[in-house]
């Protein structure tokens, strides 16, 4: 059985596009999984074993270009895919498979794709709140139940590239890693600032530790800002990665971090999906709909009465739901976390 998947354009829902991977392999062992997704997505795709090959969509996020659809849609029919699934909800993500004739076209009812998608499902967002459960629903007929336990998104390592960026950015595992990832591509609303995560960093510097950042060119300013607050004296501990490391160097280097601490972001997929403990400090957003999968995570929420808002920018400017959550609680759930961990490896 040959399926071919229309994959989500951010990176954390690409991370938990692996459980729905997980689950086809689960019920047809010998199926081929082709994932058609922007080129970025690559290394994520790579580090997934369920998946046979990642096949580039030429097209940015929001352009429509029909010939170019149909054209792609046409070249892949020479595949012979039995099944696609259309993971977003676009009526456009639907067309490549329509072009290429696939003869079963699966996917949740949407922008009204009637015609596109032949296997159009109606969905019950009380039946599945998960992103997670949403995807691997297409797995199964529309009234099946699904297992009780989906599998979580696990990433492998390229342990040759774990190296080779080690290497390239004259890094070192002699000291515990803590791995600072303090941007979100959502907005300011979803940031923790600049000051908690710095007083995070000096005290883990102070005990021993060594702080690596990690993030786009985009979150570059944000990182310095950390940089510059920790004291002079323990700046040298610290890695400034952000803007610096492909995507691929940034998967593979946080596959080394004792733990890390980072808002609700495509960063924070790929930590849990690496195993590694987990601090996740939420202000606009909830964890409801996108949380970590991992068991070593501890989420950090004020839960006030403004929150979540689920607006890029505070409504109420004053941002209290990150302002308020104050470095100490980060510390004391870092402490539990390696704690558990270190308890685990012994016994």
């Amino acid at each position: 059985m040959k399926i071919l998947i229309v994959g989500p354009a951010w990176v954390g829902d690409m991370v938990m596009a692996q459980t729905l991977f997980k689950v086809l392999r689960q019920q047809y062992p010998d199926c081929v999984i082709d994932v058609l997704a922007p080129d970025w997505s690559r290394p994520l795709l790579e580090r997934m074993p369920e998946v046979r090959q990642a096949l580039a969509m030429p097209l940015g996020h929001g352009q429509f270009q029909w010939s170019v659809r149909r054209e792609l849609g046409r070249k892949l029919k020479a595949e012979n895919y039995d099944q696609s699934m259309a993971l977003p909800n676009s009526w456009k993500s639907a067309l490549v498979p329509f072009f290429a004739k696939i003869p079963v076209r699966t996917g949740w009812r949407g922008e009204m794709r009637y015609g596109l998608l032949n296997d159009v499902r109606a969905l019950d967002k009380e039946k599945y709140p998960l992103m997670i459960e949403r995807f691997a629903a297409l797995v199964f007929e529309k009234n099946e139940e699904m297992p009780g336990q989906l599998p979580y998104p696990a990433l492998e390592v390229d342990s040759t590239n774990v190296s080779a960026a080690l290497n390239k950015f004259s890094l070192n595992q002699d000291k515990p890693i803590l791995a600072l990832c303090p941007g979100a591509e959502f907005g300011e609303a979803k940031r923790w600032p600049s000051e908690h995560y710095a007083a995070v960093a000096e005290q883990k510097l102070k005990e021993g530790w060594q702080v690596w950042l990690f993030g786009s060119s985009k979150d570059r300013p944000v990182t310095d800002e950390i940089v510059a607050a920790v004291p002079e004296d323990l700046r040298s501990g610290c890695a400034n990665l952000a803007g610096d490391t492909t995507l691929a160097d940034a998967i593979d280097l946080l596959s080394c971090a004792t733990a890390a601490v980072t808002n609700d972001s495509g960063l924070m997929h790929i930590t849990a999906a690496l195993g590694r403990p987990l601090v996740v400090v939420y202000g606009s957003s909830s964890p409801q709909f996108t949380p970590p999968l991992s068991e070593q995570v501890k989420i950090l929420s004020l839960k006030l009465s403004c929150s979540p808002c689920f607006k890029r920018e505070c409504p109420l400017v004053h941002l209290n739901c990150l302002k308020q959550l104050q470095p100490d609680l980060a510390l004391s759930a870092l402490v539990s976390l390696v704690t558990l961990e270190e308890k685990v490896q012994v016994s």
